[in-house]
């Protein structure tokens, strides 16, 4: 599968990790400014502190930073801190925007000394520019290429000292010259509940919303151990909350206002259920084919297996098999169903085969 055209979370997805214009804004206006205020990522935080702090004493550049990890985890809130930790402006791009050596050679000759370029979605950079970004990164000069054919020159055009800040979803994707180019490099964890309720805390401070210790813990629980999901859900139950009750949030109003949005208390919605319970009731718990799988939940192949299976398998409530999808004994048992006696080792039929339900 080519990863430029993998789907993005469906749009109506309210636990969806991918952030729309409401989150953007709202995202800008919760974001921490400093590295103090960055809640969660522990490692990370301290091994970016360290970089930073020698980096101001020795009044240089901080060197380039490669961040990794699933989206809502503060990638771009990161990068943000690092210029401001850096007292240093910020350029952001992404690697779907640069498709063209020339578009990357434009952005960095307009970058001032010390600057910081964000480049998001960076495994997506077509080849030609990620060449170009080689050099720009090791010896801050580029070559432009006037011309074409057995006359075209090779103009050196030298870079003011800049920090590039990389981040992806896709970190093996990244061939590994770019790699190593990075002086940090840093892996995005999803957060513990603990992590999130305070985020979630935070969140409400900033957004003025009321809320206890149970009804943070309830957001939480149900937030799949993303940030930008948790202030989603708290921005909906806050809404609920303002409609249907005092607007103060509680444990029950929080589960009552997820109830009515679909997520449940693992934090999964209707798409999610929607492949489990196919699985289950149409197919005995597998393994099937997730062509089939797809057909059987109305959605493509693609939007199954990108957008739904990721979170099913590390929830421990799927299991991808070389013969197919199977569901494990933790999905019966949160379907609230009997698994069969053979239930993830053979096909409805009972045959053992695979047949039309295999890969």
């Amino acid at each position: 599968m080519n990863w430029d055209d993998a789907p993005a979370d469906t749009p109506d997805r309210l636990v969806g990790s991918a952030a729309d214009r409401e989150d953007q804004a709202v995202e800008a206006a919760l974001r921490p400014k400093e590295l103090d205020e960055f809640i969660g990522q522990e490692r990370v935080r301290q091994q970016l502190d360290l970089v930073l702090k020698a980096a101001r004493q020795r009044n240089a550049t901080a060197d380039h930073v490669l961040l990794s990890g699933a989206p809502g985890l503060g990638k771009t809130t990161l990068s943000m801190i690092i210029a401001a930790e850096m007292s240093a402006p910020i350029r952001i791009t992404s690697g779907p925007a640069i498709q063209h050596a020339g578009d990357l050679a434009a952005i960095l000759s307009s970058l001032t000394e010390g600057e910081v370029l964000f480049l998001d979605e960076i495994h997506r950079m077509s080849r030609p520019a990620e060449e170009m970004l080689y050099m720009a990164m090791e010896d801050f000069r580029v070559d432009v290429i006037v011309g074409k054919g057995p006359g075209a020159t090779a103009i050196p055009l030298e870079l003011p000292p800049f920090t590039l800040v990389g981040a992806t979803t896709r970190a093996g994707l990244l061939p590994p010259p770019l790699r190593d180019r990075f002086g940090f490099t840093g892996h995005m964890e999803f957060y513990a509940p603990a992590e999130l309720e305070r985020v979630i805390h935070r969140s409400a401070g900033l957004l003025d919303v009321r809320i206890d210790a149970d009804g943070a813990a309830e957001i939480a629980g149900r937030s799949r151990g993303t940030p930008r999901i948790a202030n989603r859900l708290l921005r909906r139950v806050r809404d609920y909350a303002q409609v249907r009750a005092d607007g103060v949030i509680t444990r029950e109003i929080a589960a009552s206002a997820l109830e009515v949005y679909e997520v449940d208390a693992r934090g999964l919605d209707r798409l999610d259920r929607a492949v489990l319970h196919a699985l289950l009731k149409l197919f005995g718990g597998g393994p099937v084919g997730l062509s089939t799988l797809a057909v059987a939940v109305g959605e493509e192949r693609e939007t199954v297996e990108e957008v739904a299976e990721p979170f099913l398998v590390r929830e421990g409530l799927l299991a991808r098999t070389p013969r197919g999808r199977v569901a494990t004994p933790a999905a019966w048992s949160h379907l609230g169903l009997v698994p069969p006696p053979q239930a993830g080792g053979t096909s409805p039929g009972g045959s053992g085969q695979t047949g039309l339900f295999g890969t």
